[in-house]
C-alpha cells in the first residue's frame, strides 16, 4: 500500500532495504550509481592522458635524490578521470543537492555570481610577489572588504590574513598576548577562561598559545554562568573566549555584564564569531565590548566551506588591540594603495605574520561580492531569515523531539537532546544514519558536549519553506518510526547509501591507516 508524501510522490513506507531485495544487483552497481573502485585500484599504471615534453635534463644533478622506483601513481585517460570523479560525486551529499543541516557550520548556498567574480582576470591570476603598482585593483578590493567588516562589527581594525576560524582565534590571542607583553603583564596573566558552551577550538587555541585553560560553567538555560565567571576573573587572567551566539544556539543575554567584568579585571574579551551569521546587520560586536573576533567568511559571507580550504577568518580588533595586528595590511595613501609589511614601517608593534603573504584573495572577492549584492538591508535579512528558519524547525519538531532548551526562541540553530529516544534502544547515531536513507545529510551529532545525545540543526537563511517542510516531514516520519519501535530501521541504517555503516568499534581497535594493493593484484605498490 502506497501513501503520498508532501510533494505528491508515492512512497512505500514498508519497503524492504536494499540488502533484502529479491534480486540484488550482480555487479554492485545500483541503477545509475556505479560501483566505483579507488583510483589506486583502477587499471592503467603504464599510461597517461597527458603528453608532456621530455625534460631538458636527466636529473643527474640531484645526486642520490633521484627516484629509483616507479612513482606509484595510476595513469588515467581524460574520459577515465572524468568518469571516476563524476561517479564519486554521485555518492556525496552537497549543498547543491539538498539542505545541509550541520549545526554550527552554516552550510549555505554559494551564489554563482560570487564564483564568476572570483574568476575575473586581475583577481584569479595575480601573484603575491607582483609589484604593488600592478595589483592596485586587488588591494582596493581588500581595503573595501576591510571597511565593510569594520563597519558591520563596529571595530576600528581588521587583520585579513588568517585563513580559517581557528587561525583567526590564534591571531586574536596572539594580539592579546602582545598587548599584555607591551604592558609588562604577560608573565602574570597566564589563564584564559572558556565557557562550556564555546566552540571546541577555543580551548585548543588558548593552550596552543601557551595559556592554561579554565572552564566557566553554564546555567540551566544554556548560557554563561556570570557568577562563576566573576569568581574566576582576576589579575592572572589574560582573556575570556565566548562564542556568541553560543554553540547551544542561544544569544548570551548577559554579554554586556560579561564584557564589563572582563575589562574591570584587566583582561580582554575574545568573541568567537563563527555564528555571526545569526546577528550580522543587527548587532555590532564592538558595541558589546568585544576586543577581538574572527569572522568566518565561509559561513557568514558564503565563500565555499569545507574540503580543507581555502578558507578565510579575518579578525576584527578593538582600539586597544589594533596596534598589535599582524602584518600585512592595506593602506590607502590617497595616491593609491600599499601594503604595510615591514616592522620598521607602521607595523612596529605588530606581533608578526600569520602567513607568508596576504591570505586568500579568492575568498575576499567572493565575500565582498556577497556583501555588495545584498547591501546593508539584505545582510540584516540574512540574520533574520536564519533565525526564523531555525525557530520554524524547532517549533515543528518539538512535539516529537525534545528541545535541549525549550524556553524561548533559539537563534540560528535548533538544538535537541536524546531525551525523547529513551526506552527505544535507538541512539542519536542510529537516528542520524537513518536520515541518510531518506536522502538527508545528518545534523551535527553529540555536539555541544554539554547536551546529552545532542542533535544540532542549522538550516541557514538560504533554505526555502518548501525545502524546510521536506526536511521536517522526513524528520517527523523517522521520529514516529523510532517511537513505534521500528528498531531495525535504525540499527542497520543506512541501507540505501553506496556503502553500509562502518563497524566503529573495529575501526577504532584495528584501524587501517595505509592503503595497500589488494592481495594477488598486479597494481604497482607504493
Amino acid at each position: 500500500m502506497s501513501t503520498m508524501n508532501t510533494v505528491g510522490r508515492p512512497t512505500t513506507p514498508n519497503a524492504l532495504p536494499d540488502n533484502d531485495y529479491k534480486h540484488p544487483t550482480l555487479t554492485g552497481a545500483r541503477g545509475l550509481l556505479q560501483d566505483e573502485a579507488l583510483i589506486f585500484e583502477i587499471d592503467g599504471w603504464n599510461k597517461t592522458g597527458v603528453d608532456l615534453p621530455k625534460p631538458a635534463t636527466d636529473g643527474s644533478d640531484l645526486g642520490d635524490l633521484v627516484r629509483k622506483d616507479p612513482i606509484g601513481l595510476p595513469g588515467l585517460s581524460e574520459p577515465e578521470a572524468m568518469r571516476h570523479y563524476v561517479r564519486l560525486s554521485q555518492k556525496n551529499h552537497a549543498i547543491d543537492l539538498a539542505i545541509y543541516p550541520l549545526g554550527s557550520c552554516t552550510m549555505k548556498h554559494n551564489p554563482r555570481l560570487n564564483e564568476k567574480m572570483a574568476r575575473l582576470p586581475g583577481f584569479s591570476d595575480i601573484h603575491p610577489l607582483q609589484p604593488q603598482s600592478t595589483v592596485q585593483g586587488a588591494l582596493e578590493l581588500m581595503d573595501q572588504l576591510a571597511h565593510w567588516l569594520k563597519t558591520l562589527t563596529g571595530m576600528p581594525a581588521v587583520a585579513l590574513s588568517p585563513k580559517a576560524g581557528a587561525h583567526g582565534e590564534l591571531c586574536g590571542l596572539m594580539a592579546i598576548r602582545a598587548a599584555h607583553e607591551a604592558k609588562g603583564e604577560h608573565e602574570q596573566r597566564r589563564k584564559v577562561l572558556v565557557p562550556t558552551s564555546a566552540h571546541g577550538t577555543n580551548p585548543a587555541t588558548a593552550a596552543f598559545v601557551g595559556y592554561s585553560v579554565v572552564e566557566v560553567a553554564q546555567t540551566d538555560d544554556g548560557r554563561v554562568d556570570v557568577a562563576d565567571l566573576a569568581s574566576k576573573l582576576g589579575p592572572d587572567v589574560a582573556a575570556i573566549m565566548v562564542t556568541n551566539p553560543n554553540t547551544c544556539g542561544l544569544f548570551e543575554r548577559d554579554i554586556l555584564e560579561i564584557s564589563r567584568l572582563t575589562h574591570e579585571a584587566g583582561a580582554y574579551f575574545y568573541c568567537d564569531g563563527a555564528n555571526f551569521n545569526a546577528i550580522v546587520g543587527r548587532v555590532r560586536p564592538g558595541d558589546l565590548g568585544v576586543d577581538a573576533m574572527h569572522i568566518n567568511l565561509h559561513k557568514t559571507f558564503s565563500t565555499p566551506h569545507g574540503g580543507g580550504g581555502p578558507g578565510a577568518g579575518p579578525v576584527v580588533l578593538s582600539e586597544a588591540l589594533a596596534p598589535f595586528a599582524p602584518a600585512p595590511w592595506v593602506v590607502n595613501t590617497g595616491d593609491g594603495y600599499k601594503l604595510v609589511e615591514r616592522e620598521e614601517d607602521e607595523a612596529a608593534q605588530a606581533f608578526g605574520r600569520l602567513c607568508a603573504f596576504q591570505g586568500q584573495m579568492g575568498m575576499y572577492v567572493r565575500a565582498l561580492s556577497y556583501m555588495m549584492s545584498h547591501g546593508s538591508d539584505g545582510l540584516r535579512q540574512v540574520a533574520e531569515d536564519a533565525v526564523l528558519n531555525a525557530n520554524y524547525i524547532k517549533a515543528r519538531l518539538q512535539d516529537l523531539m525534545s528541545p535541549a532548551f525549550p524556553e524561548g526562541p533559539c537563534m540560528h540553530e535548533a538544538l535537541f537532546d536524546d531525551e525523547w529516544l529513551k526506552g527505544t534502544d535507538i541512539t542519536t547515531l542510529d537516528f542520524a544514519k537513518a536520515m541518510i536513507d531518506e536522502g538527508f545529510h545528518p545534523m551535527t551529532m553529540y555536539f555541544p558536549l554539554v547536551v546529552h545525545g545532542a542533535m544540532l540543526i542549522e538550516p541557514t537563511e538560504t533554505e526555502s519553506k518548501q525545502e524546510l517542510d521536506r526536511f521536517i516531514h522526513a524528520m517527523r516520519l523517522l521520529a514516529e518510526a523510532a517511537k513505534a519501535g521500528e528498531v531495525d530501521r535504525f540499527k542497520g541504517a543506512p541501507f540505501h547509501a553506496p556503502l553500509r555503516r562502518l563497524d566503529e568499534t573495529r575501526a577504532a581497535r584495528s584501524p587501517r591507516l595505509r592503503w595497500s594493493a589488494p592481495e594477488g593484484s598486479n597494481i604497482a605498490a607504493e
